[in-house]
Formats: C-alpha cells, sequence, structure tokens
C-alpha cells in the first residue's frame, strides 16, 4: 500500500510516499480503508519536532531521536471497513467510521488497523468522508475543554483562534452550549466565524480585545497565541481561562495565577474518549455543528499540503483525500 513517510525531522520535504505493507487486523482489530485524513497541528509539530526547548530530551526520548518513531504519522482518519478480527463485535464489514489515532498516528496510509475500543465510531451519515475525517481532534479537543469550564447558559464566551481547527468547532459548541460567543480571528476569517454562530467577531489585526473593557466568563485560547496577561485581566471573577498550548513557563505561570487568586487556569491534554466522538456525530447529524475544510489535497500532494498548514494561516482543517475517484462517501453513494 502507499504511505507518506517522514523520513526525519525538518521541513514538509522530510515527508516521502513509499510503498510498504499492507497490516493484518488481529483478533480484536479492523482493518480500514483509509479515504481521507487531515494535516492537524500534532502532524506538523512532530514533523518540524516544533518542541519548547525546555521539553526537547523528553520528547526526543518519546517522538525519537533522529527522526520520528512513528514515520506514518496522521492523527485522524475516515474510511470503510475493510475486513475484521475474529473477536470484533461492535463493527463489521463495509461500516463506514471515522477515528482519532491520537500519538499512535498511521493515518497517512491507505490503510490502517484499529481495535474497537479506540476513539472509533460510525461516521455521520450526512457527510463525506472528508468532512468526517476532519471532525475528531478539533471537535473532541474543543469538547474537552469546554465541558472542563462546564459551560453554562448565558455566560459570555471568547474563543481566541476562532478560525483554527479546534476554534471553528469551539465557536460552534459554545453556541449549542447555550453561550453568548465572541471569535478573536484574522480580517480574512470574519465572515466564517461569523457563519458558525459568532455573536460578535474581533480582528486581531485591527485591535486587541484585552483593550476593551469586557470580561468574560471564558476565555478560551485554541492557538496559544492570546497575551496571557490581557486574559487574565479579561476574565470575570471566578472565570475559567483554558489554553490548549501551554509552554512550560505558560504553565508556571498559570499555576501561580490559579493558587493566588480567585480564577480558574485550566491546560493539558484532551481526553480521548469514544463517547465524544459519538456526540460530536449526533451534533453533526443534527446540523448543530460541522467541520470546516479549507484545502483538500491527494496523498500525492501531502507535501504541498504540509507547506500549506505551515504558513499559519488556514481556516479549519487541511484534508488529505486518499482515493481520486468516488471520494463522497455520502451513505448511498459509493
Amino acid at each position: 500500500m502507499k504511505a507518506a513517510v517522514c523520513l526525519r525531522y525538518g521541513s514538509p520535504d522530510a515527508l516521502v510516499l513509499q510503498d510498504v505493507e499492507k497490516p493484518t487486523p488481529g483478533d480484536a482489530e479492523i482493518l480500514v480503508k483509509v479515504q481521507a485524513t487531515t494535516v492537524a497541528a500534532a502532524d506538523r509539530r512532530v514533523r518540524s519536532f516544533t518542541v519548547p526547548l525546555s521539553y526537547w530530551p523528553l520528547a526526543r526520548m518519546a517522538l525519537g531521536l533522529r527522526k520520528p518513531r512513528k514515520a506514518i504519522l496522521g492523527t485522524e482518519l475516515a474510511g470503510e471497513i475493510e475486513s475484521v478480527g475474529k473477536d470484533v463485535r461492535l463493527f463489521e464489514k463495509g461500516d463506514r467510521v471515522f477515528a482519532l489515532t491520537g500519538h499512535d498516528f498511521g493515518a497517512y496510509a491507505e490503510y490502517r488497523c484499529l481495535s474497537e475500543d479506540e476513539v472509533l465510531a460510525m461516521k455521520p451519515s450526512n457527510t463525506t468522508y472528508e468532512e468526517a475525517a476532519a471532525i475528531p481532534m478539533g471537535g473532541l479537543t474543543a469538547l474537552h475543554f469546554l465541558r472542563k469550564a462546564k459551560i453554562k447558559t448565558g455566560q459570555k464566551v471568547l474563543i481566541y483562534g476562532a478560525s483554527g481547527s479546534v476554534g471553528t468547532f469551539a465557536v460552534q459548541l459554545a453556541k449549542y452550549f447555550g453561550a453568548e460567543v465572541t471569535g478573536v480571528c484574522s480580517t480574512a476569517n470574519l465572515d466564517l466565524v461569523k457563519s458558525l454562530g459568532a455573536d460578535e467577531v474581533i480582528d486581531y489585526t485591527k485591535g486587541d480585545f484585552g483593550e476593551n473593557g469586557v470580561v468574560y466568563d471564558v476565555i478560551f485560547d485554541t492557538v496559544g497565541k492570546s497575551r496571557f496577561s490581557n486574559c487574565v485581566k479579561s476574565l470575570a471573577k471566578g472565570g475559567t481561562y483554558l489554553q490548549v498550548v501551554a509552554s512550560p513557563v505558560l504553565r508556571i505561570r498559570m499555576l501561580w495565577t490559579s493558587m493566588t487568586g480567585n480564577k480558574k487556569l485550566i491546560g493539558g491534554t484532551m481526553a480521548e474518549k469514544t463517547q465524544g466522538l459519538v456526540f460530536l456525530k449526533g451534533l453533526v447529524e443534527t446540523g448543530k455543528i460541522r467541520s470546516v475544510i479549507d484545502r483538500s489535497y491527494p496523498l500525492q500532494q501531502i507535501v504541498e499540503a504540509h507547506r500549506y498548514v505551515d504558513r499559519g494561516h488556514k481556516a479549519g482543517n487541511v484534508v488529505i483525500s486518499m482515493q481520486q475517484t468516488d471520494k463522497s462517501g455520502s451513505e448511498g453513494g459509493i
């Protein structure tokens, strides 16, 4: 089978298309014919080894010394089950699924084996494979952090990085939970964020939300680029600050601020659970949320896709399509 293999840490040119052995599912595994995957932030970070300097020793041990230990990247996918192991009970051949492979990666390949108890579910019936593949990482991350904040109806919520993969889901989910949502993004994405339901949109190139005097019950930085001091200043008493990308220094500042003040600061990693994926599936099928796709590339153009993401201006998700024909995958399609 074909797979995009990461030969070293560095630029997108480190990704090379190669023939690799097709996996064989174990007794409790399914074999998925991958139809679509994405260029997620985790894929880019591992490929380029974009890690805070203080984390380098541990990161090298965990990810690989000279090149990624998991040579085939790809953290989320959608596809069709080609075969199942004899002990599989929840799925059968022909099922159309979507999944989060997470730190096990492996989605940049035409086939991927998954255990049926991984973060895996039947894909939404009203989506294409590309739309479904763009849900797990951004959707589950947004859901995890917003649930941590215990959002209540009527609260003011600010989403920083509202046009990104996590941000686009965070805006929609916060609205679903009944919040009054303000999105922060660039000029080019103002209309997109408004279309997702944001009550107000702030163009960060023209003004700083921390200077407008408004306080928020929840501030969710989905990209790690807001000014921490402004966030704390703009957070209401008893409010919650959510941070997806926290450097070691920022983690210390968050801990100290939480210990010495009356505001809750939450960082860390997303808890990957199938129940969350099923919850998101239901919201997609009822039209409450949708995935946002900026661009789609064939697997043969994986290098170009990573180059585009490296520019830092994508809106929503960049998708990789494994199949060149009959890609829709919507129910009744193929």
